[in-house]
C-alpha cells in the first residue's frame, strides 16, 4: 500500500510516542528530583505529535485522501499517545487510576465494535463527540506538561487541582463520546 502525507503523520504521531515517554519518565513530576526541562521537553513533544493529528486529518480532508488505513490507524494513534500521557500523570498522580480505568474501557469498547464492524467489511471512522474527547485529552495533557514545566514551585498545588480537573472533565467526556458511538455503530456490527 503507497502512503500518503495524512497516513505518515498518523505514522510520525506513533514513532513519537516512545519519544515523549522517555522525557516524561524522566521528568520526575512532584518529587525532589523533578526536571522543568524534562517536563517541558515532554510537553514539546507532545504538542508536535498532537498536532499531526490535525494536520493529518485536515490533508486528508481537504486532499481527498481518506483512507480505510488512516480511519483506522488515526484514532489508534491518538489513543497510543493520550494513554501514555495519562498513564504517567497517574504515575505523577495528578490524574486519578479511575480516569485511566474510564479511558480504557471506552478504548476497548469502541475497538470492540470497530473489529465486529471490520469482519462485515465495515470501516468506522471517528465521530465528533471521539474528537472532542481527543481535545480534552490533549488540551489536559499540554496544560499539565507545561503548566508543570512553567509554575513557581509555590504554586504546585494549583497545578495538581487543574490537571485533577481536567482530568475528571475527560472522563466525563470519554463516557458520554464511549456511550454515543456504540449507539450510532450498533447497527454497523449486527446490534
Amino acid at each position: 500500500m503507497k502512503m500518503n502525507l495524512p497516513n505518515k503523520l498518523t505514522l510520525l504521531r506513533v514513532a513519537l510516542v516512545p519519544v515523549f515517554m522517555a522525557f516524561a519518565a524522566v521528568s520526575h513530576y512532584g518529587r525532589e528530583d523533578f526536571s522543568p526541562l524534562w517536563s517541558f521537553t515532554a510537553g514539546a513533544v507532545f504538542a508536535i505529535a498532537s498536532l499531526t493529528d490535525f494536520l493529518d486529518g485536515y490533508l486528508a480532508r481537504k486532499n481527498n485522501l481518506v483512507t480505510d488505513f488512516g480511519k483506522f490507524a488515526d484514532p489508534l494513534a491518538d489513543k497510543m499517545l493520550t494513554t501514555a500521557a495519562l498513564i504517567y500523570m497517574v504515575v505523577d498522580g495528578v490524574c486519578s487510576p479511575v480516569v485511566l480505568a474510564v479511558v480504557l474501557f471506552r478504548e476497548f469498547a469502541v475497538a470492540g465494535v470497530r473489529m465486529l464492524a471490520a469482519a462485515g467489511q465495515k470501516v468506522i471512522a471517528a465521530n465528533m463527540w471521539g474528537k472532542v474527547k481527543t481535545v480534552l485529552q490533549m488540551l489536559t495533557i499540554l496544560f499539565f506538561y507545561f503548566a508543570a514545566a512553567l509554575a513557581d514551585p509555590t504554586n504546585i498545588g494549583a497545578v495538581q487541582l487543574v490537571t485533577q480537573v481536567l482530568c475528571w472533565a475527560v472522563a466525563a467526556v470519554t463516557v458520554i463520546s464511549g456511550v454515543i458511538y456504540i449507539k450510532d455503530n450498533w447497527n454497523a456490527v449486527g446490534g
